[in-house]
């Protein structure tokens, strides 16, 4: 997909505000959906190996961060402009709100900026964009992927939320490669819920860069990961030259000057502004891990002069908390060598440092817990005989039924937070082979040791039963638009090639017998509890066209089920009525055990699926799913287990040592 550099021209005011509306408020709850749960994440940026568009020096790169909103990309944040710099190490926060029942996408775009130009009002400006689509696909392109097909090679911002770090290509228009350069985009969770750390600094008797006027100094902070690469944590604050932030009419930064780091002019001992960071991006959650602080003399042409840099760890800042406070020496290595006096280059104080620790929800999916889906599928009598056009259960080739619809509403957002996309499949309420005795808890591909579901994507034809992907059903205005045969991703492709596999070899009998489906999950789940780390929540998705008829017994495994890592979504599918299933909703009371017993968390949410049939299916998703990350931050933080630490990155996907 060719680049539109118009996108990155400033958008109509009206638009303007429903872009600013999309990142920074909650959307309005529909009658039937509760209000959405969100985090706030950062998402820094760099680059490497850009494009050099200027003659004398080189590239003055920025970065342009764009949001879809309505089918239209509107422009949300731009970084700070870093003068003469291929490999630029953005101090620039792009904040975004995450919604976990949600896939969004995300465009990020860098230019080159000829100060009172401006930036992205010409195509010789344009250095490479790097745009976020659809959850499922894959980070690498399959072969025979076109050199155009930049979908391919993108992640989603929930993939950038699992993942952490992710490094792609960028590309210029028509899908050609720019060159070599890279982008990477790198995550960190800033909610109001997250732990963040707030510092203090400032510095004595900093050595004189200048000639004929004192050093202005700015302050970097690193942090030194497993494989000895350096992060930037922070550079203090970002302003114009002249002292403030040209602003566009709607508030976001303007172009017109380049921006350059918070210096203290003719200070050798400057009072730098105190600013907050997240512990993760600080330190990993790692009191020990090493940081590296750097102070410079800025030089408006980017040649910084070094004037020192000391070594810190958390463990270590922590002492300044109260009325301490900390010092450290700053060291110039080259001048230790040399000057048999040398003592230091001066003096960096940390006057004070406030700390705040309450781990949310993406602390966890960060640090590596995985989200196990499990679907359970009803195949009581009472759906209809599968053969019959009639029947829930009917396989339309060109249409999904209303099974299918749910499965994949509600599973397109889980995937992306299970490594395997492998999806747990059982059935209820059915006779089964061989003998064709009455299961409620049967695995529908019929391996009793492994009801995990795998399937081969196929290519769509009329013979194939295959439905329609993810990235199509974002684009239904209602959930009847007949659509081509196409396929599914892989986790939920393996589960309907199950599912139509299995229709043909069952008797659909009865009752409506859910209990048995929980019990089996919560064993699982018990198992998981006595690792006694952060490392597996499940989600149990029920499809069913009734009310259960085993509601004592499915009322008991809800209670036992509240005290495990598990969450319970109930859909009703059909025309039913279901107001005694609103019962196992505690959203309008506290659900009780037979005997009296209250659940320990609300873990239940029911909807029926008609209220969503004349609505996208996002709408559903987002009903479903909203309060599972306020669940699974419950289940954690009753449980005090702590994020477990981040899995090992790939060593592609590290960001080296800044330039």
């Amino acid at each position: 997909m060719p680049f539109a550099h118009g996108a990155a021209c400033p958008p109509s005011r009206p638009a303007a505000h429903r872009a600013m509306a999309t990142m920074g408020e909650a959307p309005e709850p529909s009658p039937q959906a509760p209000l959405a749960v969100l985090s706030k994440v950062e998402l820094r940026v760099s680059c490497k190996h850009l494009l050099d568009r200027d003659t004398l020096n080189k590239s003055d790169p920025c970065v342009l961060l764009l949001m879809q909103s309505q089918g239209q990309w509107m422009e949300v944040d731009r970084s700070e402009v870093i003068k003469s710099n291929l490999n630029p190490v953005f101090a620039k926060i792009f904040m975004v709100d995450y919604y976990f029942e949600e896939v969004q996408k995300l465009r990020f775009e860098v230019y080159d900026s000829h100060g009172h130009a401006g930036v992205g009002t010409h195509d010789d400006d344009f250095l490479g964009g790097m745009e976020c689509t659809v959850g499922q696909v894959s980070p690498h392109p399959p072969p025979g992927t076109p050199a155009s097909g930049v979908l391919s090679l993108t992640p989603t911002l929930s993939q950038i939320v699992a993942q952490k770090r992710v490094t792609k290509p960028l590309f210029l228009k028509y899908g050609k490669f720019a060159g070599k350069s890279t982008i990477t985009v790198i995550s960190e969770e800033i909610s109001g819920n997250n732990g963040y750390v707030e510092l203090a600094f400032r510095a004595k008797k900093l050595d004189d860069k200048d000639l004929f006027s004192k050093s202005d100094p700015f302050l970097e902070i690193y942090r030194i990961d497993d494989d000895r690469s350096e992060q930037l944590v922070y550079r203090t604050e970002v302003r114009s030259r002249a002292g403030f932030a040209p602003q566009l009419p709607w508030g976001l930064p303007g172009p017109a000057e380049p921006l350059a780091p918070q210096v203290v002019k003719n200070n050798l001992s400057p009072i730098w502004e105190p600013f907050k960071v997240s512990l993760n991006s600080l330190c990993s959650c790692e009191e020990k891990r090493k940081l590296r602080c750097v102070v410079w003399d800025y030089d408006s042409r980017g040649k910084h002069d070094f004037i020192g840099e000391f070594f810190t760890t958390f463990e270590e800042m922590q002492k300044a908390m109260g009325e301490n406070k900390v010092q450290w020496d700053c060291m110039n290595p080259k001048y230790k060598i040399k000057k048999r006096n040398y003592k230091n280059s001066g003096v960096v104080v940390l006057l004070d440092l406030k700390i705040h620790r309450v781990y949310s929800f993406l602390d966890y999916i960060m640090g590596g817990c995985q989200i196990h889906f499990t679907v359970a599928i009803d195949f009581t009598a009472s759906n209809g005989d599968p053969r019959n056009s009639c029947s829930l259960h009917y396989i339309n080739p060109y249409q999904p039924n209303e099974y299918l619809k749910a499965l994949v509403a509600v599973g397109e957002i889980c995937q992306d937070y299970d490594s395997d996309k492998k999806f747990s499949a059982l059935g209820f309420g059915a006779r089964i082979p061989p003998k064709y005795e009455v299961s409620h808890d049967f695995a529908i591909n019929f391996n009793p040791d492994n009801d995990e579901c795998e399937g081969e994507p196929s290519s769509g034809g009329a013979g194939d039963a295959c439905l329609v992907t993810p990235h199509h059903a974002r684009a239904w205005c209602c959930w009847d638009t007949p659509l081509l045969p196409l396929t599914f991703p892989a986790g939920i492709q393996g589960v309907v090639e199950s599912y139509q596999s299995c229709l043909p070899k069952i008797q659909l009998y009865g009752p409506t017998n859910v209990a048995p489906i929980i019990s089996k999950v919560a064993r699982v789940a018990a198992d998981e509890e006595r690792t006694k780390e952060a490392s597996q929540y499940f989600i149990l998705l029920i499809l069913t066209d009734g009310v259960v008829t085993d509601m004592a017994d499915t009322r008991e495994a809800i209670v036992r089920a509240s005290y495990l890592p598990m969450s319970i979504i109930i859909v009703g599918v059909g025309n039913a009525d279901f107001t005694d299933m609103q019962i196992l909703d505690g959203d309008d009371g506290i659900l009780r055990s037979p005997k009296g017993e209250p659940v320990l968390r609300d873990i239940v949410q029911f909807v029926p699926f008609r209220e969503f049939k004349n609505a996208s299916p996002t709408a559903l998703a987002k009903c479903v799913l909203a309060e599972v990350p306020k669940q699974v931050v419950e289940y954690y933080s009753y449980k005090a287990f702590p994020p477990r630490c981040p899995r090992p990155e790939t060593p592609d996907s590290n960001l080296s040592s800044p330039q």
